[in-house]
C-alpha cells in the first residue's frame, strides 16, 4: 500500500496517525531522503529502512497520536556503532534526520437543508479541511451541476438525500461532529432538534432561525419530546456571529461558518474559554427561505417522499 493510501484509509478510520518521512541522509543509510512511513494506533505502511531508527520512530509516533495537540518534531539519528540505540546499533556509517508529521482526525460538520444559505455555508466550509455532511430531503439540491461548485474542496463532501427521515443520519455521523440546521421546512428543523438532542456523542448543534421560531420550538421539545431545560440549551439558536447583522445568504453564510470556526478553536486542548462567545446571544439570524412555510401544527402531517420507495417503517418516539 502506497504512503498516500495509508493515510487516506486512517482518514476514512477517523484514526489518527503520524507520516514520517526521511528528510536528509549524510553518508550511508537504509534509506534515502523522501522515503515515507505511516503510523497508526496499531498499524505501519511503508518503511524508512527498518532497525532501530524506524522501530523508536514508531515508539515516538505513536506517543504523538495519543497526545492532546501534537506538532511536527524532527528526530535525528547517528548511524555508527559507537550509538546504542533502545532497539539495537545500526552502523551503516552515515546520519539521518525524520520528519515526523501527526495527522490528527479532522472536525465533522453535518449541515442539514442545501439551500440557499446551506448552499453558501458549504462552499465556504469546504476550503478547510473537515468532513462535511450535507443532508437534504430535495433532490434537486443535491444535483452534480448545483453542487459542482465543491468540485476544488480541500474538505472530503459526503452528500446524504434522504427524502423520508433526514435525522437518521444523526447516527451515521462520527463523534464529535457539529450539526447545523437549516432546512427549508419548520415541521424537519423540529424532528432534527428533537433527533440530535436524543443522538449520543454529537458536538455542537445549531439552529438556523427567529426569536419566535425559537420560543415555539423550545416549548414543543419540553412538552412533546420530554426533554428538560439543560438539554434543550444544547441547541444554539440563532446561530453565527452577533456582529454580522445582514440578511444575504453569503452574509449568513460567513457568520456561521466564522461562529462555527471559533467553536473549533475552543474544543483544541488548553484553548482558553472566550467570555464573548460564551455570554447570552441576543441578535438574531433570520432565516432565507426557498418556499412559503406555513405555520407549523403541533401535530405536523407526514410529508410526502419526493421519490417513491418501499422502506422499513420504524416507530419513533418523540416531535415529528
Amino acid at each position: 500500500m502506497t504512503w498516500i493510501a495509508a493515510v487516506t484509509r486512517l482518514r476514512a478510520r477517523r484514526e489518527p496517525g503520524v507520516l514520517v518521512t526521511v528528510a536528509t541522509v549524510r553518508g550511508h543509510a537504509p534509506r534515502g531522503a523522501g522515503a515515507k512511513l505511516v503510523v497508526g494506533q496499531t498499524e505501519t505502511w511503508g518503511s524508512i529502512g527498518g532497525g532501530n531508527i524506524e522501530a523508536v520512530a514508531i515508539d515516538r509516533a505513536r506517543q504523538l497520536n495519543v497526545e492532546p495537540d501534537p506538532e511536527p518534531e524532527l528526530m535525528e539519528f547517528a548511524l555508527n556503532d559507537k550509538v546504542v540505540g533502545p532497539h539495537g546499533v545500526q552502523c551503516c556509517g552515515g546520519a539521518v534526520s525524520l520528519l515526523l508529521e501527526p495527522l490528527p482526525v479532522v472536525q465533522a460538520v453535518a449541515v442539514f437543508g442545501i439551500g440557499h444559505v446551506g448552499l453558501e455555508l458549504a462552499r465556504i466550509l469546504a476550503r478547510h479541511n473537515l468532513d462535511l455532511h450535507l443532508i437534504d430531503t430535495r433532490s434537486d439540491m443535491l444535483t452534480d451541476e448545483r453542487l459542482s461548485v465543491l468540485a476544488d474542496a480541500v474538505a472530503q463532501i459526503h452528500v446524504h438525500h434522504t427524502p423520508l427521515l433526514p435525522e437518521e443520519v444523526l447516527a451515521e455521523l462520527p463523534p464529535g461532529a457539529h450539526v447545523l440546521i437549516m432546512t427549508h421546512d419548520h415541521a424537519e428543523d423540529a424532528a432534527l432538534c428533537d433527533a440530535a438532542l436524543r443522538t449520543t456523542g454529537l458536538g455542537s448543534i445549531g439552529l438556523i432561525g427567529s426569536a419566535a421560531k425559537w420560543v415555539r420550538f423550545r416549548k414543543r421539545l419540553a412538552t412533546e419530546g420530554g426533554h428538560d431545560a439543560a438539554t434543550i440549551d444544547r441547541i444554539k439558536t440563532p446561530i453565527g456571529m452577533t456582529e454580522i447583522t445582514g440578511k444575504e445568504p453569503a452574509t449568513i453564510a460567513v457568520s456561521v461558518a466564522a461562529d462555527l470556526l471559533r467553536t473549533f478553536e475552543q474544543d483544541r486542548p488548553g484553548a482558553v474559554p472566550n467570555p464573548v462567545a460564551e455570554a447570552p446571544v441576543v441578535a438574531e439570524v433570520h432565516e432565507v427561505q426557498e418556499v412559503q412555510v406555513r405555520e407549523v401544527e403541533v401535530r405536523a402531517a407526514p410529508r410526502t417522499p419526493a421519490v417513491p420507495k418501499v422502506r422499513e417503517v420504524r416507530v419513533r418516539s418523540g416531535i415529528r
